[in-house]
C-alpha cells in the first residue's frame, strides 16, 4: 500500500531552475494520486509565478501557494501545515531529483519506526567553471568536514540532509520549522528531531541534482550568514550542536592573534608559519586532487579561504553580538543574499 507524499518546494525569482525542478518530480516512478506538490513562492518578481500556475493548470496534484514572509522557514511551514500526507519531502528550487528518489526516501522510512528523517547525496550541476570550483569544494571534506550528503563518504546515520524526507509524526510531536531562523533553520530543526529520540538516515542510493551558484560573493554572504545563525541557534539550546562548527572560528582567530604575537616571539612566528603552512598545503593538495588545471585548482583553494573565513568571521561576530551583548538578530541579518 503507498503511503501519500507531499513535496514542499520554497521558491523566489528562480525562472531558470523551477521548471527542470517540478519536472523531476513529476517524472518520479512514484504513483500521482499518492502524491501532493507545494510551490510556497516568496513574492516573486520574475517569471516564476508564471511557470508554476502553468504546471498547477496542467497538473491537479501540483499547487501555487504565496509566501508574504518570504522566508524559507515560512515557506515550509506554509507547505507542510497545507498538506495532508503521511510523509513530507522538502526540496530547493536549485534541486532534480532522480526518478525513484520518493519511492527510495519512503521504503527507507518504513523500514525502521526509530527513523523520523531520510536523505542522500546532492551531485552537483555546473553552469561553469566557477560554479564548478565551488562545487568541488563544497564537496570536500576539508572544505565542508564531516557533511556527508556532499563528501559522500558514509552511509548511515547523520545529524542532518539536505532536501530530506520526514514522517508526519516529527511535526506532530517537535513543531514546524522555526520561523526566526532565516538560516540554518533546517540544522535546527534536525538538531531538535534528533533531540526527541528519532534517527537521520543518510542513503547513498538515495540522489538528487543541485544546480551550484557560480558566485564567490555570493557564497561568502551565504557561509556568513550561516556562521552567524549558527551562534542564535546554540544560544536557543544552549550547547553547539556539532563540532565541526567551531573549526573555522578557530581558524580566524589563529590567522588574527598568531599574526599579532608573531611579532613578539620567534618561536610563536615559526609555529604560526608552520600552522598556517600546513594549512596551505592540505589545502592545496584537496585543490589538485579535484582540479583538472591551475585556474580551477586555484579557484577551488580560493573557496576554501571563502568558507572558512566567511563562517568563522561571522561566529565569532555573533558570540559577540548574541552571546556578549545578548541581542537579537536585525533586520540586515536576515537579508537573503544567494
Amino acid at each position: 500500500m503507498f503511503k501519500k507524499v507531499s513535496v514542499v518546494i520554497p521558491c523566489r525569482n528562480e525562472e531558470n531552475y523551477i521548471s527542470e525542478c517540478i519536472t523531476s518530480v513529476i517524472d518520479c516512478d512514484y504513483p500521482k494520486e499518492f502524491l501532493e506538490v507545494f510551490v510556497c513562492d516568496g513574492m516573486s518578481t520574475d517569471n516564476s509565478v508564471n511557470i508554476i500556475k502553468g504546471f498547477e493548470d496542467k497538473y491537479d496534484f501540483i499547487k501555487l501557494l504565496i509566501n508574504k514572509d518570504k522566508t524559507t522557514p515560512y515557506a515550509l511551514n506554509l507547505g507542510i501545515k497545507g498538506s495532508s500526507s503521511e510523509i513530507v519531502i522538502i526540496l530547493g528550487a536549485h534541486s532534480v531529483i532522480y526518478p525513484d528518489y520518493i519511492s527510495k526516501c519512503v521504503n527507507a522510512l518504513s523500514d525502521d519506526t526509530s527513523i523520523g528523517c531520510v536523505g542522500g547525496l546532492i551531485e552537483n550541476v555546473y553552469e561553469n567553471s566557477k560554479s564548478e570550483a565551488i562545487g568541488l569544494a563544497l564537496s570536500s571534506s576539508f572544505g565542508v568536514g564531516n557533511v556527508y550528503f556532499r563528501t559522500g563518504t558514509k552511509d548511515g546515520y547523520v545529524d542532518t540532509v539536505a532536501f530530506g524526507a520526514y514522517k508526519r509524526e516529527v511535526f506532530d510531536k517537535i513543531g514546524y520549522f522555526d520561523e526566526h531562523l532565516i538560516r540554518n533553520q533546517d540544522d535546527e530543526f534536525n538538531f531538535r528531531l534528533t533531540q526527541s529520540g528519532y534517527k537521520i538516515l543518510l542513503k547513498r542510493e538515495i540522489k538528487s541534482k543541485y544546480y551550484v551558484r557560480s558566485s564567490f560573493k555570493k557564497l561568502f554572504n551565504q557561509y556568513f550568514q550561516y556562521g552567524l545563525w549558527k551562534v542564535f541557534v546554540n544560544k536557543k539550546y544552549k550547547t553547539i550542536t556539532t563540532l565541526r562548527q567551531l573549526f573555522p572560528a578557530l581558524f580566524v582567530l589563529f590567522l588574527f592573534f598568531g599574526a599579532i604575537l608573531s611579532i613578539l616571539s620567534k618561536i610563536i612566528f615559526c609555529f604560526y608559519v608552520l600552522i598556517f603552512g600546513l594549512y596551505i598545503v592540505l589545502g592545496l593538495y584537496m585543490s589538485i586532487s579535484k582540479g583538472k588545471n591551475l585556474m580551477m585548482v586555484s579557484r577551488i583553494f580560493y573557496t576554501f579561504l571563502i568558507l572558512h573565513i566567511s563562517y568563522g568571521i561571522a561566529y565569532l561576530i555573533g558570540i559577540y553580538r548574541f552571546l556578549i551583548l545578548n541581542r537579537e538578530p536585525g533586520m540586515s541579518d536576515g537579508k537573503l543574499n544567494r
